[in-house]
This record gives C-alpha cells, sequence and structure tokens, in this order.
C-alpha cells in the first residue's frame, strides 16, 4: 500500500494553520499565556489545527447539546462552544480550579461563558450526573489518560445516534507501537477496544497527537 502521509516540518505545519481557519487573537492570547504561565503543561492545549477543527466539526454537527471532558485552560471548550448552534450548550468537566479559571477569563472575553458551563470534580464520577438518556451531538475527551474507558462508557450510551465522540491524544507521540508508560500503555488498549466497540464506526487521524472521531450508531 502506498503511503501519502508527510512529516510537518515547523514551516510546513506554519502554512497548515494559516491555511484553515487561523487563530484569531483571543486564541493566540490564550495560547501564550498558557505557555508563560504553565511551560511544562502547556503541551496539553489542544494544537491551533485542533482547535479549527473542533469548532468546523461541531459546527457541521449542527451540534447543540456537547460535552468536554478535560479542559485545562479552555482552548478547545471554546472552539467547540463557538460551533454549536443558537441556544446551544457545552459541559465541561475538570479537576483544576487553577487551570479553568484562566480559561473562564478568556470564555468571557469571546462572548461564549454563557454557553458553557463547567463543572469541578472527577469526571468519572460527575459524567453521572448527566441525563442517562441518548441526546448529545459532541462529546470531546482529552484528559487523563487511564481514565479514558471510564469517559467512553459513560458517553457512548448518551450519544443520539449519529453523534460523534472525539478523542485526543491517540497515538501518544508514536508510543503507542511500543508502549513506554502506562499512559502509553492505557491508550494503546482503550485504541483496541474502540475499534472492537461494535456501537460505533471509528477513524483515527493523524492530527497533532493523534485524533479518532467515532460516530456512535
Amino acid at each position: 500500500m502506498t503511503l501519502k502521509s508527510i512529516p510537518l516540518t515547523d514551516e510546513l505545519h506554519g502554512y497548515l494553520v494559516a491555511h484553515g481557519a487561523p487563530p484569531d487573537e483571543v486564541v493566540r492570547d490564550l495560547a501564550e499565556e498558557t505557555l508563560a504561565l504553565l511551560p511544562e503543561h502547556a503541551a496539553m492545549q489542544v494544537a491551533p489545527e485542533q482547535a479549527a477543527f473542533l469548532t468546523f466539526l461541531t459546527r457541521l454537527l449542527g451540534a447543540r447539546h456537547a460535552v468536554e471532558v478535560g479542559t485545562f485552560t479552555g482552548l478547545s471548550a471554546l472552539a467547540v462552544a463557538r460551533g454549536l448552534v443558537d441556544g446551544g450548550r457545552l459541559t465541561c468537566f475538570d479537576i483544576s480550579e487553577e487551570y479553568t479559571s484562566v480559561a473562564r477569563r478568556y470564555w468571557a472575553r469571546a462572548g461564549v461563558a454563557d454557553r458553557i458551563d463547567l463543572r469541578i470534580g472527577p469526571a468519572g464520577d460527575r459524567l453521572r450526573e448527566l441525563p442517562n438518556e441518548r441526546y448529545l451531538d459532541f462529546a470531546f475527551i482529552d484528559a487523563d489518560k487511564t481514565g479514558y474507558p471510564v469517559y467512553w462508557a459513560e458517553l457512548v450510551p448518551r450519544m443520539r445516534p449519529g453523534g460523534v465522540i472525539a478523542v485526543d491524544n491517540v497515538l501518544r507521540h508514536g508510543r503507542v507501537i511500543a508502549p513506554q508508560s502506562a499512559d502509553d500503555r492505557a491508550i494503546a488498549a482503550f485504541n483496541d477496544d474502540v475499534l472492537a466497540d461494535v456501537r460505533v464506526d471509528a477513524v483515527m487521524l493523524p492530527i497533532a497527537d493523534g485524533l479518532t472521531l467515532a460516530r456512535v450508531h
């Protein structure tokens, strides 16, 4: 089979971002503040091309009800909230008041704070507060890697038919091929579970650190 994928140099990545809904001032400032305040954790933030893709995908789905597991400083939530239909709501789950305090400021600045319900606490527990019915249009998982199976188990039964779950970091910088840590092993096992899950059709995309999209039957 011929391989058509190409490696992204810094220059090519810059071109890709510039030609695919480039970041506006709010997104640039949020990314810069996150790097300045939390240099050791800034890689937890979604890449700019992922943010653009999340907005595009949310709009494409006509999403009204969305969930995010793992919010950090709020870029992915900002991206999803911008794509919601009028009256749409995004429920975010995170454990850090510190990180999400940055998120709240930028959501307000972007004019989307009224679309976001932030819930602090362990997502494995708090997801169970959601209605136990098939109503979600879109969900994004980007939190602790060993928790992915728990979040998946709570979200899949709550997705409407045709709803989509996006899952970040499914390539682990290539380490899913030869896992080196507990997180690597957890994601490798999770990827196998998604592949075998008959409730969904899934594709894995090489966006940033790998993004799985799963459409629920």
